[in-house]
């Protein structure tokens, strides 16, 4: 008999209709009811009968509900089961499982670390809100110079009404004040005018920003220096003296300023205060005055730039405006910006910044690396697992999801340990980094925000490819223990992370060694004078009894008073020898020294005489000039140049000898033409050579007499190398991240060396103990270990030296002096690596060449 069937477009339709959690049940009551009225009344009545019930069925209560993509109850299982099993795993592999955590912290906390240091360094400035429309005005004669003469600032304000804000600023390095008996000796304090609120956005705690700085006499105090002359007493109208000579009134008080900017001081003096004496016609009177503008919203710079020639000659003149240009240098980019290295804070190269973020991606790489290695490597110990899983039913996805699980229980313990290492190391930072970064940036969304990508990063990186390897194990075989990553031989992708690993390590190792010697270039080569034991501070008052009294201390070896030591330039002037052939200006650095500054600092005067003391109304101006001087001159041989003259500063003057050169900046720059002339009203500052014996009774000696002599002022000295060592501040903070990062990624590269033996120590017990039972020594067992480490080592080598050849030349031709990468720094690197590759295989291979052969058979 034929199978009686219901109207497929009847049982399609309910399909569609019906939700589906109640079609079978709908469906099968619809189909017993057909079938027995079939058998009742006929097929064809059954039919209409099934046809009408389905229609009745299309109602509300029936209707196909939409998918429902909430967690299922056993989605949620399956999770909570992932992490129970990758917590039971961590439990079990506590080795395993401290390598991983420990290499992922120390990854993340760097990476974190340097975040925070390159996001700081490139948003300097950002705060203010008129920073992508404010311009600092700079000159460019001979020389790029960041301050203009203190006269372009009221000619500006006349010239371009347009100009939304003109502000003067003008920057002091040191400053003692007085607050009742109380004094101190404060760092960093600067004059600007009432505009200056206007073009940055300092916080302001009290005061009126647009009122507080336009009266004379007046000044601004940051919340620190506020707290430390005042406590919590309110600052507003309390008096300070500066410098003995000015009592200012404090008018307002802003935050501490924020580590991103290019400002430095502690408090603001207005402008009015010393306007009369610091107000000059003269475009060339450049003595630190900083000038800034803000363009309306519409105004494009180039216009403005386009004017300043027509406005340069209707001030000063076409002679000046042939020979000299004002620049508009965009407030964000003065950070940035290596032509001018003469200004308050060092400029800092965006290369060297993205550099910087290039070693957090190397380490954060090379924590995943090993995350990769010891999981791919422990998958074998895990083969069995997978092969019963699989046999049971599990679906690849499940046991990616598994592995998946086992990695963000791990990377969530290494982001938990790397946000307190990072926490905790933050103060120390500043000192060792040049950083002023605080643990609150933590917490801020931008950075909350860039921890998580960086956790989820790490997940990815790390967890994906082990969990491919282990879910793509095929069941036989791995319930055979027949895995095909069992096997340490051939160029594995496992092979090929542990070179890139000791690339990056090497290329780190090479990379300090040459910041290293480049800093001991900077500090222990010749530079051309005596720094040892000289000590530098100002004349004071006194300056004869000052002297007579230094010459009596027995401490004392030799003395000398000039305007500036030689590592100390802070006078130029323009010089020139139309008779000679040289008819444009060129700058000279311009020293006032007595005769004793030559022998003392022991510069070698190769011709002619040294300097003598002249009278005070003596007119004639003799010098002692160096070889790039001479050279600029066109004279070759020392001695050719004695009796020479040339025009300084628009003066004649005569050449009386000729020193060697010397380096008075850093060797970011070529050493300039120098003048040595002496002028004992211009002496500011004293030099004393110290004998070895008992210097600190020396000092507190010299202390005594000179603050007998200046009783209102506080005595500050600075020993010359210190202050030369203070010209590579960015170099040393350099050093000290290339040693701490270089570390970090030598830690790193060694904990996963270190599992990754013990793992491979583990797969390989049974065939040492059948070596060892075959008569085996120790020493082969350790060079059968060690010989794929040492193939993969030179292999990386290969690779990490031209990389890190090119990247560190690159990086000495910022400086006019540097070394040359010899051989020796790459055979040191590579021999720091061995014997960190000898000593963690070492230790390995012997631990397992020392284990009983017996206990390693016993199971065959």
């Amino acid at each position: 008999m034929k199978p009686q069937k219901p109207p497929q477009w009847a049982s399609r339709l309910l399909a569609w209709f019906c939700a589906p959690h109640l079609l079978e049940e709908i469906q099968g009551d619809l189909h017993e009811r057909f079938v027995r009225r079939a058998r009742l009344f006929g097929e064809r009545d059954a039919r209409w009968q099934y046809a009408w019930e389905v229609l009745k069925f299309m109602q509300p209560q029936f209707l196909k509900r939409k998918p429902d993509y909430s967690p299922k109850p056993q989605t949620i299982a399956m999770l909570r089961n992932y992490f129970t099993i990758a917590y039971r795993t961590i439990l079990q592999q506590k080795s395993y499982a401290f390598i991983n955590v420990m290499g992922l912290a120390l990854g993340l906390s760097a990476c974190i670390l340097i975040f925070l240091v390159v996001r700081n360094e490139l948003t300097y400035d950002a705060f203010n809100q008129k920073a992508d429309r404010t311009f600092r005005i700079t000159s460019h004669g001979l020389d790029y110079n960041p301050s203009v003469s203190f006269a372009i600032a009221p000619a500006f304000r006349t010239d371009f009404p347009e100009a939304e804000q003109v502000s003067q600023y003008y920057y002091q390095r040191e400053a003692q004040t007085q607050i009742g008996n109380q004094r101190y000796l404060e760092e960093s304090y600067a004059y600007a005018d009432e505009s200056f609120p206007q073009v940055f956005d300092f916080n302001w705690l009290a005061g009126n920003p647009k009122t507080a700085l336009q009266e004379p006499n007046t000044v601004v105090l940051t919340e620190t220096i506020a707290r430390k002359y005042f406590g919590d007493q309110d600052a507003l109208g309390k008096i300070i003296r500066l410098d003995n000579d000015k009592d200012l009134r404090v008018t307002g008080v802003i935050k501490d300023l924020p580590s991103n900017t290019h400002l430095v001081f502690n408090f603001l003096v207005s402008w009015e205060t010393v306007r009369k004496q610091l107000d000059t016609p003269n475009f060339w009177s450049i003595s630190g005055g900083y000038l800034y503008v803000v363009l309306p919203e519409k105004l494009l710079p180039k216009r403005v730039e386009a004017r300043i020639p027509a406005f340069i000659r209707k001030n000063w003149g076409d002679d000046i405006a042939k020979d000299a240009a004002l620049l508009m240098q965009p407030l964000r980019e003065i950070h940035f910006d290596k032509r001018y290295l003469t200004q308050i804070t060092m400029p800092r190269s965006k290369e060297t910044i993205y550099g910087l973020a290039g070693v957090a991606l190397v380490i954060i790489l090379t924590a995943c690396i090993n995350f990769v290695n010891l999981a791919t490597a422990q998958a074998v110990r895990r083969s069995k697992e997978v092969g019963i899983r699989k046999a049971l039913g599990a679906f690849r996805r499940q046991l990616v999801g598994q592995v998946l699980g086992e990695t963000t229980l791990l990377v969530g313990l290494a982001t938990v340990l790397a946000l307190g290492a990072v926490w905790a190391f933050l103060p120390l930072a500043k000192p060792l980094l040049n950083i002023r970064i605080d643990a609150s940036q933590l917490i801020e969304p931008q950075v909350i925000a860039v921890i998580f990508g960086f956790v989820l990063s790490t997940i990815l990186l790390a967890g994906l490819y082990p969990a491919f390897v282990q879910s793509g194990f095929q069941p036989i075989k791995a319930l055979k223990a027949r895995s095909t990553e069992a096997s340490f031989g051939g160029m594995t992708v496992r092979k090929g992370l542990v070179i890139m690993q000791f690339a990056i390590t090497q290329v780190m190792i090479i990379g300090t060694l040459v910041v290293a010697s480049q800093m001991d270039f900077f500090l222990n080569q010749d530079m051309g004078f005596d720094k040892e034991a000289i000590v530098s501070f100002g004349t004071g008052e006194k300056a004869d009894v000052l002297r007579q009294k230094l010459e009596d201390n027995p401490g004392v070896e030799q003395i000398s008073f000039a305007s500036a030591g030689p590592s100390y330039n802070v006078n130029f002037a323009p010089f020139s020898a139309p008779e000679l052939g040289m008819s444009e200006n060129d700058v000279v650095e311009f020293k006032m020294v007595d005769e004793n500054y030559i022998p003392m600092y022991r510069l070698a005067l190769l011709a002619g005489e040294p300097i003598i003391k002249t009278a005070e109304g003596d007119t004639a101006r003799s010098v002692i000039v160096n070889q790039t001087l001479i050279r600029r001159l066109g004279i070759q041989n020392e001695a050719d140049a004695i009796g020479k003259r040339f025009r300084l500063a628009g003066e004649p003057a005569l050449i009386r000898g000729v020193v060697r050169d010397f380096q008075s900046e850093s060797k970011h720059k070529k050493i300039r033409a120098c003048v040595l002339t002496y002028n004992s009203r211009a002496f500011w500052q004293v030099s004393v050579k110290l004998r070895p014996q008992n210097l600190r009774e020396t000092l507190a000696t010299i202390e005594k007499d000179w603050t007998e002599l200046n009783p209102e002022s506080i005595f500050r000295y600075e020993f010359v190398d210190e202050h030369i060592a203070k010209l590579y501040k960015q170099e040393e903070t350099m050093y000290n991240a290339f040693r701490l990062f270089a570390g970090i990624a030598i830690v790193i590269g060694g904990l996963g060396l270190f599992g990754l033996v013990s793992l491979m120590a583990v797969q390989r017990t049974k065939e040492v103990g059948i070596r060892k039972v075959l008569g085996a020594s120790v020493g082969s067992i350790v060079v059968l270990f060690s010989r794929e480490f040492v193939w993969l080592m030179l292999m990386a080598f290969v690779i990490a030296a031209p990389l890190a050849w090119y990247g560190m030349d690159a990086w000495l031709q910022e400086y006019a002096y540097h070394i040359q990468i010899g051989p020796t720094i790459f055979l040191i690197a590579i021999l720091v690596t061995f014997v960190i590759a000898a000593l963690t295989v070492s230790y390995q291979s012997i631990k397992a060449a020392l284990v009983n052969p017996v206990k390693s058979l016993r199971s065959e």
